[in-house]
């Protein structure tokens, strides 16, 4: 995480006697990565962390996987996925994966269970809506244009808050999410280039301490899942500090990279994960050069699958395509794809796009799982093909 915080009450000294009111000690519990080496915090519970009365096999909803096969772009449209009665964690409908990330889509209306991916870290950015995030480290609210990162393991809810449909895109590591490495210091400091600062990130305020005992949570690991229950509320931490925790940034907060010419997408890199990346394209100004054609060039980026997830504005290299919001296009590797015909002349001249979307790029290939087939344009391949 980009920055040390401390939250509620901690004693002065890590690993010391801390005590209850009552006499008795606070419950430690170190949460970090990479063994005791990497990013970590330190939480004191009211009740051991340990606790659990049982445990039983759960079933979660299936997941299947195809490959893209015959080999071709894909357009999908996830709006045609809205479902009545789904919760933020087991209604996703999953569109694409691969053994590193896992994408899927859901229009939520109600909480979800209490949750634990043991597998890797999440990404979240809401399209619409808003969205309460509970942990033992706090609450985060987010609201339309947030991404939020939830750490591996930790204890969470969502639940959809407001008047507006809470629509989520969500990004499933096998590892661990966070800033570029070129935009950190050594120290883990935002450098004067890096188009976000620790200013704009968010992370919870104030413990949240919830009272109950017997309680469930759906926990999923490297074989399987897993349904525990907990003979205490796992939000019972009174403070804890350090580094690793849920946070939130707004995409409105990233700042474009511009060029006289065109900028490749790197200089829209938001988040790295384990073998995928994340960026976000923002409205900006665009090239200033006097013979600059600011829409991308036809490329192929032999290593990637590139997805983008389509949440705002006009995308001016897809006109005519069909894209709309809450689309997502699948450029694979193997295809070289481009602005649709006619998009390079209409912007010549054009000095601001107004065009948000999330793009991740994978570098190994993206597999269709069932909500894709079910939500896809079969007429995109051929888009290229008509005369602009």
């Amino acid at each position: 995480m980009p920055y040390y915080r401390s939250i509620g009450e901690v004693p002065r000294k890590r690993h010391t006697q801390f005590r209850q009111p009552d006499g008795r000690l606070y419950a430690e519990e170190l949460v970090g990565q990479e063994g005791f080496s990497s990013d970590s915090s330190l939480l004191y519970h009211r009740h051991a962390p340990t606790a659990i009365v049982a445990a039983e096999e759960f079933t979660p909803p299936a997941l299947t996987r195809a490959p893209n096969l015959p080999l071709k772009p894909r357009h999908l449209r996830t709006h045609k996925l809205d479902a009545a009665g789904a919760d933020p964690v087991l209604g996703r409908q999953y569109l694409l994966a691969n053994d590193d990330v896992r994408i899927a889509y859901v229009l939520a209306d109600r909480p979800s269970p209490l949750f634990r991916d043991a597998t890797g870290d999440h990404c979240l950015y809401l399209e619409s809506g808003s969205l309460r995030v509970e942990s033992p480290f706090g609450v985060l609210e987010a609201v339309a244009g947030d991404y939020v990162i939830i750490p591996t393991s930790t204890i969470h809810r969502l639940v959809p808050t407001g008047d507006q449909p809470t629509r989520l895109l969500a990004i499933e590591a096998a590892g661990h999410v966070g800033p570029p490495k070129r935009y950190l210091s050594v120290r883990g400091q935002f450098l004067e280039h890096s188009p976000y600062c620790e200013r704009d990130v968010r992370g919870p305020d104030e413990p949240l301490l919830v009272d109950g005992e017997d309680v469930e949570v759906l926990v999923r690991h490297r074989r399987g899942w897993t349904r525990y229950r907990y003979a205490n509320h796992p939000f019972d931490v009174v403070g804890w500090d350090g580094h690793l925790y849920p946070w939130a940034f707004s995409i409105h907060d990233f700042e474009p990279i511009t060029g006289r010419i065109h900028q490749p997408p790197p200089v829209h890199q938001t988040f790295q994960g384990p073998n995928f990346v994340i960026c976000s394209f923002v409205p900006r100004k665009v090239d200033y050069h006097p013979d600059a054609i600011p829409v991308p060039y036809n490329h192929h980026n032999v290593d990637s699958d590139e997805m983008l997830f389509y949440t705002g504005g006009n995308y001016e290299a897809r006109r005519g395509s069909g894209i709309e919001q809450g689309s997502i296009s699948l450029h694979p590797s193997g295809f070289t794809h481009g602005p649709q015909p006619g998009a390079a002349e209409r912007s010549i001249g054009v000095d601001f796009f107004d065009e948000l979307a999330v793009m991740v790029d994978t570098f190994r290939p993206l597999d269709l799982c069932d909500a894709a087939t079910a939500c896809e344009d079969d007429g995109y391949a051929w888009t290229w093909a008509r005369r602009g």
